[in-house]
Parts: structure tokens; C-alpha cells; sequence
């Protein structure tokens, strides 16, 4: 009667086993495929906020008065009979 319990046990450990550190579809590797996915995701998400924040910008230099702004303070660009100061802090 031992023995026959026995097989089972070695059987259901050894599938145990198998499943939880071994092959592709084991438990470890669910894991790490999982925490993957969650930093993806993260950095997808990051990415549409950068992307959202450049739409209101290109929506923003859409007026002549914003564009020329920033063409001023981001390229340093001026009209030809005006003197630029550089303050650096």
C-alpha cells in the first residue's frame, strides 16, 4: 500500500517541480514576463504623456505671438535690429 502512494507522491513532486522553475511556462518565468509587463506598460504610458504635452505645445505655437516667443527663448532667434544678452544663472 506504501509503495503505491508512494509513485504518486514522487509523481505530483516531480510535476510540482516542473511547473514552478522549469520550461517556458513555468511560475518563475510568469513572474518576470509579468514584472515586463508592468514596466512596458509604465513606460507606455509615459510616452502618451510626452506625447499629450507635445500636442498642447503644437497647439500652443499655433498663435504668431506663442510661436515667436518660442523661437526667441528656445533658438535665440531675434529681429535683425535687436541685441540678444545672455544671462547665465
Amino acid at each position: 500500500m506504501k509503495n503505491s502512494w508512494l509513485k504518486y507522491i514522487i509523481v505530483i513532486l516531480a510535476f510540482l517541480i516542473l511547473m514552478i522553475f522549469v520550461g517556458d511556462v513555468s511560475w518563475l518565468q510568469r513572474g518576470r514576463r509579468a514584472r515586463q509587463i508592468r514596466a512596458l506598460e509604465a513606460q507606455r504610458n509615459e510616452y502618451r504623456r510626452e506625447i499629450e504635452a507635445a500636442e498642447h505645445q503644437i497647439k500652443a505655437l499655433e498663435n504668431t505671438d506663442t510661436l515667436e516667443r518660442f523661437a526667441r527663448e528656445q533658438y535665440l532667434m531675434h529681429a535683425p535690429d535687436e541685441d540678444i544678452y545672455l544671462v547665465e544663472e
